[in-house]
C-alpha cells in the first residue's frame, strides 16, 4: 500500500499532471466567465432581435412551430456564440503560444555552436604548433578543415 501511495504521489505531482489539471481549472473558470457574457448580453441581443422570451421572462430567443412542435432556437444560438468566443480566445492564445517558440526556436538556432572538445583541443594543438612551427601549423589547419 506504501508503494501504491508512493506511485501515485509521484504521478499527481509530475509536471504535467499540474499544468494539465490547471489549464482546466482555469478553462472551466473562463467559461463560466463566457457563459455568463453570453447568458447576460448575447441571449437577451438574440431575443431582442428575433422577438422570442421564455415563460419565466428569460430571453431565449425565437422560436418556430412544425406541426404543433415549437421549436426554440435563442439557446442554441446563444451556445454557438459562446463555443467561437472560446474557439476564437484559444486559437489566438495558441498562436501566440506559437509565434513565441518559434522566435525562441530562431534564437537558439542562431547562437553558434559549441565546438566539441575534442576540436577545442585540436584548436589548442594547432595554436602551439603556429608558435613552433608555422608549415606544419598550415598543414594541420588544412586537415582540420576537412
Amino acid at each position: 500500500m506504501k508503494k501504491f501511495l508512493e506511485e501515485f504521489k509521484a504521478f499527481a505531482l509530475k509536471g504535467n499532471v499540474m499544468d494539465m489539471a490547471i489549464g482546466v481549472i482555469i478553462g472551466a473558470a473562463f467559461g463560466n466567465i463566457v457563459t455568463a457574457l453570453t447568458d447576460s448580453f448575447i441571449t437577451p441581443l438574440i431575443a431582442a432581435i428575433t422577438g422570442g422570451a421564455a415563460e419565466d421572462g428569460v430571453a431565449i430567443g425565437g422560436q418556430f412551430t412544425i406541426n404543433g412542435v415549437a421549436f426554440t432556437y435563442g439557446a442554441f444560438l446563444s451556445a454557438v456564440v459562446n463555443f467561437i468566443i472560446i474557439a476564437f480566445i484559444l486559437f489566438s492564445l495558441l498562436k501566440a503560444i506559437n509565434k513565441a517558440t518559434s522566435l525562441k526556436k530562431k534564437e537558439e538556432e542562431a547562437k553558434p555552436a559549441e565546438d566539441p572538445a575534442d576540436v577545442k583541443l585540436l584548436k589548442e594543438v594547432v595554436a602551439i604548433l603556429k608558435e613552433q612551427n608555422p608549415e606544419a601549423a598550415k598543414a594541420a589547419e588544412e586537415k582540420l578543415k576537412a
